[in-house]
């Protein structure tokens, strides 16, 4: 399982680091207004911090813009001038294609875009259309292939394993695991708990990484496995 840092003293954990092309002359202070270089500069600071792009509202409040057609405009201007390409079936889909500081091309690696799910419900497929939220871009490199869907963490539950509140992980969807696998599983009519995966025949155990809670024990009938972690994102 990897971790992906949002800590910018650890630097960005990410497969965009190679820049192609030289030069040192700040392309951006000419042919970019104040507020355009500062939401390109974000753009990249949070590509680079969290592994994915931010929001159009996580923009305007950076940047003190509250109107989002504004920030839509900017964004419009930026991919006009060749400094970051859009995918506008996808709102995430943003990616920078030049260094913001030197206007040098940026080379990237391959990119998913992998689901945001929100509250699993039981009996129901984590990849369900009423459960998706939407779609966030991430490197390949960290991922790996199969069906992916990403969740976020609620609780303290597993801390010890380095997964906080609020932290997101990305997971292999797949209906079994293996002693100690992290998984993503459904239990009952909860909503879906990542925890490590243990067995005693046909009893499932799900173990926290927090020694203030306890093992949940379940038959193996109740207990619904959607995916085995593959990735941690760590919140800002």
């Amino acid at each position: 399982m990897r971790s992906m840092s949002t800590k910018a003293s650890a630097g960005p954990v990410t497969g965009r680091d190679r820049r192609a092309g030289g030069g040192t002359n700040n392309m951006t202070e000419t042919r970019l207004t104040p507020r355009q270089q500062q939401i390109l500069k974000f753009i990249d600071q949070q590509i680079g911090n969290r592994g994915y792009p931010p929001s159009v509202r996580e923009i305007g409040e950076a940047v003190g813009l509250t109107s989002p057609s504004t920030v839509h405009s900017h964004l419009a201007t930026l991919q006009d001038r060749g400094f970051i390409r859009r995918d506008p079936s996808k709102p995430r889909a943003l990616e920078v294609c030049l260094d913001p500081l030197t206007g040098a091309a940026v080379e990237r690696g391959a990119v998913r875009h992998v689901p945001l799910v929100g509250d699993v419900a039981a009996g129901t497929g984590v990849m369900a259309e009423m459960n998706v939220e939407e779609s966030l871009p991430l490197p390949a490199e960290f991922t790996g292939d199969g069906e992916l869907f990403m969740l976020r963490v609620r609780g303290d539950s597993m801390v010890d394993a380095g997964i906080l509140d609020g932290d997101h992980v990305v997971a292999r969807v797949q209906p079994t695991a293996d002693r100690g696998d992290l998984v993503v599983a459904g239990i009952d009519d909860e909503e879906a708990t990542v925890k490590s995966f243990d067995r005693d025949g046909d009893v499932v155990i799900l173990n926290p990484a927090n020694g203030a809670h306890e093992p949940i024990h379940r038959p193996s009938s109740e207990v619904r496995i959607y995916g085995r972690v593959v990735t941690v994102l760590r919140r800002i």
